[in-house]
């Protein structure tokens, strides 16, 4: 819509460095951080598809062949994560423990966060402040979430309860990934930003990284604690142990 209007006053030629150095930075990248500096200079809503360009030294086609919105400038490295996060799934059709790997896709994603620390926090505090980029970031996450279901879903295909289980585990690993997250960003991102992360997948894969099988053992009153335990053993172990 704002793109419209024509703010010629953001985009002088202060701001749009050398020619040399914008022939050497890929378009993407001078998009995007032509963006982020109209962004904190004018405010979101106040900068237009027209500004960046000017600021960026491009045409106008240039940014739709890498976005298709003004809102997509704000989050450019989601789409490859997201590639990444399905071909890392896909590769663990068989992995045998498939909550683990939904875990290990999740890292996949905050490593991407990580990389860029100083980017994802301004994107981090931009998006608090605008709605359209609140939504935006909602409509990203749910994919990454959709994903993560679709994964679970083949893998639990022979459980009873094999859909609601993966829907109720990829939202619990979307949950834990965003809390760890969240709080990274919130402290400027200091520290490490899988350590808490971290923690929150581990209480996923924990509450969640079994087979979903219950085991009833029968047995005598008499019968010693140590010989239940170790028919439980034998059991764990792939036994056929059995009381006397």
């Amino acid at each position: 819509m704002d793109e419209q209007h024509d703010h010629t006053t953001h985009g002088g030629a202060g701001g749009t460095g050398g020619a040399d150095d914008q022939e050497r930075a890929p378009i993407r990248e001078l998009l995007v951080s032509a963006a982020f500096e109209l962004f904190t200079e004018h405010g979101y809503d106040s900068t237009t598809v027209d500004d960046i360009v000017r600021r960026a030294g491009v045409g106008r086609r240039s940014f739709f062949r890498y976005f298709p919105t003004k809102e997509e400038v704000v989050f450019p490295d989601h789409e490859r994560a997201l590639a990444d996060m399905v071909a890392y799934l896909e590769d663990g059709a068989r992995d045998p423990d498939p909550v683990a790997r939904a875990c290990g896709a999740a890292r996949l994603v905050m490593r991407m966060y990580a990389e860029n620390a100083e980017f994802s926090v301004k994107r981090y505090a931009l998006t608090r402040k605008v709605p359209a980029l609140k939504a935006h970031e909602t409509s990203v996450v749910w994919r990454y979430e959709r994903a993560l279901a679709d994964y679970l879903k083949g893998r639990f295909a022979t459980l009873p309860d094999g859909d609601v289980r993966a829907y109720t585990v990829a939202a619990s690993v979307v949950a834990a990934h965003n809390y760890g997250l969240r709080a990274w960003l919130r402290s400027g991102a200091r520290g490490d930003a899988a350590a808490g992360i971290d923690r929150a997948l581990d209480l996923v894969h924990r509450t969640w990284g079994g087979t979903g099988e219950t085991l009833v053992v029968v047995t005598r009153s008499s019968t010693p604690m140590w010989q239940i335990v170790q028919q439980l053993e034998g059991f764990r172990d792939g036994g056929t142990s059995t009381g006397n």
